[in-house]
């Protein structure tokens, strides 16, 4: 059926959310919806729309190994938002970010032999080997009047009216296409993490397939709580046209508690959201940074009403809690604990505050709430535990969520404690991986990393029936992750 895609917010929130946007939704289902979207401003609508029902570019590729690149990078300047986007995603590319972003990804493909090696939060992987192709992109240039040249996609942001003239030119260029350590056949190139991908897998680690590796179906009538959590780099990918939607997630899975992190919501805007949702997940809790705006962020959205909720650790004095990072909501028998972990970034500036401070800090307080309840924790904790947790471990022994400092951190200050890694006890010789970074095709080539979690008390370990990875969902830079648990 053709329905409006709704996801959590009505059309009261117009005035206050200008980004939000009426798309198609084509599912023959309808189920809880999260947010309810309505049109902000016309033009942006129409930008928006446009975006979604563009011609896509014709694009064909010769195979002439080294050909020389044609086409200089003023003619990649002169690319619209769009023909980038267009062109990137025909290869197979990433295609979020703002204009200079795209470009980026573009250049990088066609000027470097190799990609460069995972650095800081970035987390990007070598390759074995690149190959040349001569790509032939038609595509059309518009003379147009631009309040704003990078396309920003800021909230509440106008953008500027176009026109509309266009004439055809054509450019080839030369891609660097990247090659895995592995070849992915035909039948598995839509399913890249069905393919064993590992610089140096041990004999019996076997690639994580969601779809012959979940159990059946509790039987009817069992009582359990479906948890999931999704790191979406930003609310606005969950309105991305080209994205996997909340929606969509929800009608999919039929989850209780939906888990956010790097949200980047400021506090102005929470009452809004929080006014308009709808369709059964009427209870929200979102806890948003406030040493630096649009930074960060974390929220709990769930059908089921807690009994409290909380947010930080209650240090208020600490860098802890002025980041929005945790939110926590207490249920009838556990607490459940969002966090979205700092990472260590670029340099390793912030390894020290990491795991001297915060993971200490969260340590105790997850104990101290123990003492009462059963513990859930989730989220995004920036740590690769074990090399079987990342594609490239030689790689990456001083990036930032892979250090030895980070990962005896982890262990010491949670799994030494008696809190249980969900997957990797279900699933202990599988690899499985909810992060690949944008540079250079990660994900399509399942280069990534294992880096949320679902950790919990050791007291109702037993209980977990399925903690399971979706990494056929885009929409973000991390993919969504799930938990079963029986009560």
């Amino acid at each position: 059926m053709n329905k409006v895609l709704q996801l959590g917010l009505q059309s009261s929130v117009v005035q206050a959310a200008k980004f939000l946007v009426v798309v198609p939704f084509r599912s023959s289902r309808i189920g809880s919806s999260i947010v309810s979207v309505r049109v902000g401003t016309t033009s942006l609508s129409n930008r928006l729309m446009s975006n979604a029902t563009a011609k896509s570019v014709p694009l064909s590729i010769n195979n002439n190994k080294g050909k020389a690149m044609k086409g200089s990078d003023n003619d990649i300047e002169m690319m619209t938002v769009q023909e980038l986007r267009a062109t990137l995603r025909k290869l197979g590319l990433p295609v979020k970010g703002l204009k200079k972003e795209l470009i980026s990804t573009l250049r990088l493909h066609m000027d470097s032999n190799s990609p460069d090696e995972s650095s800081g939060a970035e987390k990007t992987e070598t390759t074995s080997s690149t190959r040349s192709e001569s790509v032939t992109i038609k595509r059309k240039t518009r003379n147009r009047k631009e309040a704003n040249e990078d396309d920003s996609e800021a909230y509440g942001e106008k953008k500027a009216k176009q026109s509309t003239e266009e004439e055809e030119a054509s450019l080839t260029i030369s891609i660097q296409v990247i090659k895995t350590d592995e070849v992915i056949s035909s039948s598995n190139q839509s399913e890249p993490w069905t393919v064993l991908a590992h610089k140096k897998p041990e004999k019996d680690w076997k690639a994580y397939n969601p779809k012959t590796m979940r159990p059946p179906p509790l039987p009817e009538g069992t009582k359990s709580v479906k948890i999931m959590t999704w790191n979406v780099n930003g609310l606005r990918a969950l309105l991305k046209l080209e994205s996997f939607s909340a929606l969509q997630l929800a009608q999919r899975e039929d989850f209780d508690v939906l888990c956010l992190q790097e949200t980047k919501i400021q506090v102005k805007d929470v009452e809004e959201i929080k006014k308009a949702l709808i369709n059964g997940y009427d209870h929200s809790f979102w806890s948003c940074s406030v040493s630096k705006l649009g930074y960060s962020g974390t929220a709990i959205i769930s059908r089921i009403k807690p009994l409290s909720v909380r947010y930080g650790t209650g240090l208020s004095e600490s860098d802890h809690d002025m980041e929005g990072r945790i939110v926590t909501a207490e249920f009838d028998s556990f607490y459940l604990i969002n966090t979205y972990v700092p990472n260590s970034g670029d340099g390793l500036k912030r390894l020290s505050y990491r795991i001297e401070e915060w993971d200490r800090t969260l340590s105790n307080y997850i104990k101290e709430l123990e003492k009462t309840k059963p513990v859930v924790l989730t989220g995004d904790l920036n740590c690769a535990h074990e090399e079987i947790d990342i594609f490239n471990p030689a790689g990456n022994k001083r990036s930032a969520g892979f250090t030895i400092e980070e990962r005896q951190s982890f262990g010491e200050n949670f799994l030494e404690k008696g809190f249980v890694d969900t997957f990797r006890k279900q699933h202990p010789g599988v690899v499985g991986y909810t992060y690949w970074g944008y540079r250079s095709g990660a994900r399509k080539t399942n280069r990534g990393w294992r880096l949320d979690y679902f950790l919990l008390s050791e007291s109702i370990a037993a209980n977990v029936h399925d903690s399971y990875i979706l990494p056929d969902i885009n929409g973000s830079d991390h993919c969504p992750i799930g938990l079963i648990l029986k009560l």
